[in-house]
């Protein structure tokens, strides 16, 4: 079982290719207002999640996701379920 620091320090790797150079990415960082982050970034996002947890993100979570941390507590919730 992974903890929430280990789930955000991997999320924020894998948000960094995706969000302008030297954008600080933090647990209250929003995906979109703050990241900029579009449809195609956000299923992006979801497709390396998916791929380095070895978890399915359900889509219909993904309106309940506005900032990084809401995103790491659903991977912590999915991981535990599945």
């Amino acid at each position: 079982m992974q903890t929430y620091e280990s789930v955000l320090q991997k999320v924020c790797e894998i948000l960094r290719p995706l969000v302008p150079e030297g954008q600080k990415i933090t647990a209250e960082t929003d995906l979109v207002a703050d990241l900029g982050l579009d449809s195609l970034k956000v299923m992006k996002l979801v497709e390396t999640v998916e791929d380095s947890f070895d978890i399915s993100v359900p889509l219909n979570i993904l309106p309940e996701v506005r900032t990084v941390e809401d995103f790491v507590l659903q991977i912590e919730k999915i991981s535990k379920d599945g």
